[in-house]
């Protein structure tokens, strides 16, 4: 009894530690209890709904009234089922912007649902509905509160405190948490926000759950100097802004296939995936509008899909109810189309895209748009692996051509073209505008061209070519027939979709 009983002692001794080492964020190159955890989930449905879903706004500064909050026929279970039948693997949902409006019964604050016409507390009803499908529930918070009069408090400690009460009931009433997802750190020092108190009263409540703030990286440790993620492809090169975090976030940026995972906090190494953020919305709304929105095209979901979730990393798709309080129909629709082209399934892993053969390859064009930074518009900018990078020509009836190995097949292709954008009056939306009118892509066999795909439209946002059997050749070209402008693309993806 004694040697049990001390094998037991030890057993308990032994889970304390690893429970106390987890509420920590350790230096490491493999990935903790939480960041398994959260590579594993992989494809989450980011929700926004809010006071602002009913002033047709996408940011707002607490002064809209709370009555302005009134759904017609509030459905958040709607939402999860749509999730579910989507393939998403968790729910991501906005508990308080900027303004300051909470989605639950918060006793700390009049700004919320309880004080509204429709009194639903709408955390709670999602975390419900969470379990109730078998979904795992995940929570946005700001930072970065224009309504609460603590946060106008000279000592940042006061307004800190209000934000961990507030965390606290979250924690304590809608668990399990498997994401905290902070925003707004911009509108004040990072020191000044309290990410440490922040994290270890996360972590006291859910070792496993995951929690970074939005911008998590710069380029010089102490100064907000920010990093994009497109130029994250060295390992220890740079550092957190926001110390301790478990994972990356830079809204809506995507990383590059050569997205790196080691980043530095006084002189140590942490391991950090990213999570990237994309709408469904055809028009990057966040928050919906009283205006039906077309959605994004399903080639241009698939591929961004692929690319997010690549090299262990995270993407969430924001998908928000409109002023009714429910998901609009053909949303819901796109959203599991897109699912049942993908093979999404629960425990099954996430699909991969296939080979890339072209990544990195040589490419070259017959015209490139000048400019003062050496290379910054050349041809081999289509293979890099990076979506903000660009091939730009000064001519509009341009060509480029990349060298590829001829012992690799290949029965796809993904192009994405770079657009004209018009903002519209919110300030956030857009609408996208095409260059390239006509085009067509050849490939060379025996020292001949020959065209295997010839468009006569404009190419979409992303242009994917499913050919019906295999290619090898050493060079694929792309000619540009008509544009409305100087053409220019960020990426041609050359792609065995049978080698995964």
């Amino acid at each position: 009894m004694y040697n049990l009983r001390n094998r037991w002692t030890a057993v308990l001794a032994l889970l304390l530690t690893t429970l106390g080492a987890s509420a920590q964020q350790m230096p490491g190159t493999k990935p903790s209890i939480a960041q398994q955890a959260m590579i594993k989930r992989g494809y989450g449905m980011f929700i926004h709904f809010g006071v602002n879903t009913f002033a047709d706004v996408e940011w707002s500064d607490g002064t809209i009234p709370v009555d302005k909050y009134n759904p017609t026929n509030l459905d958040p279970e709607q939402w999860v089922r749509t999730a579910k039948e989507a393939g998403f693997r968790y729910v991501l949902l906005i508990t308080k912007h900027h303004d300051g409006f909470c989605l639950w019964d918060s006793k700390y604050t009049e700004y919320d649902v309880a004080s509204s016409p429709v009194k639903t507390d709408v955390v709670k009803a999602v975390a419900e509905a969470c379990k109730k499908y078998g979904l795992q529930f995940a929570i946005y918070y700001s930072l970065w509160d224009r309504h609460a009069p603590s946060y106008k408090d000279k000592n940042p400690q006061v307004y800190i405190d209000y934000m961990k009460n507030q965390l606290t009931e979250l924690f304590t009433k809608y668990s399990p948490i498997c994401e905290l997802w902070l925003d707004g750190g911009w509108d004040r020092k990072p020191e000044d926000w309290g990410i440490d108190q922040v994290y270890a009263l996360v972590k006291k409540y859910n070792p496993a759950c995951a929690v970074s703030v939005n911008h998590t990286i710069v380029n010089e440790e102490g100064k907000r100097s920010y990093t994009r993620p497109s130029v994250m492809t060295e390992d220890n090169k740079y550092f957190f802004q926001y110390f301790p975090s478990d994972f990356r976030l830079w809204d809506p940026a995507i990383v590059t296939r050569f997205d790196k995972k080691q980043y530095l906090h006084e002189g140590k190494s942490y391991y950090m995936p990213f999570e990237a953020t994309i709408c469904i919305s055809h028009r990057w709304n966040w928050f919906q509008k009283s205006a039906q929105l077309p959605v994004r095209e399903l080639d241009e979901m698939e591929e961004l899909f692929y690319w997010s979730t690549h090299n262990n990393n995270c993407l969430v798709m924001n998908i928000p109810p409109d002023q009714t309080g429910r998901i609009r129909e053909y949303e819901v629709l796109a959203a599991i189309e897109l699912g049942k082209r993908l093979g999404l399934a629960p425990n099954k892993p996430l699909p991969v895209n296939g080979k890339f053969i072209s990544e990195r390859r040589p490419a070259t064009a017959t015209s490139v748009y000048p400019s003062d930074k050496k290379g910054e518009y050349d041809g081999n900018k289509v293979t890099d692996g990076n979506l903000e990078s660009r091939w730009a020509s000064s001519d509009t009836l341009a060509s480029l051509e990349i060298s590829l190995d001829p012992a690799e097949a290949f029965n796809k292709i993904s192009i994405f073209e770079f657009k004209d954008v018009k903002g519209l009056p919110d300030g956030f939306s857009q609408v996208r505008l095409p260059r390239i009118q006509e085009y067509a892509v050849d490939i060379r066999q025996h020292g001949n061209w020959i065209t295997i795909y010839l468009g006569h439209e404009p190419m979409g946002d992303c242009k994917v070519i499913r050919l019906p059997k295999h290619y090898k050749t050493d060079a694929l070209r792309f000619r540009v027939l008509k544009a409305s402008n100087l053409p220019s693309i960020y990426e041609i993806s050359v792609i065995d979709t049978n080698r995964r």
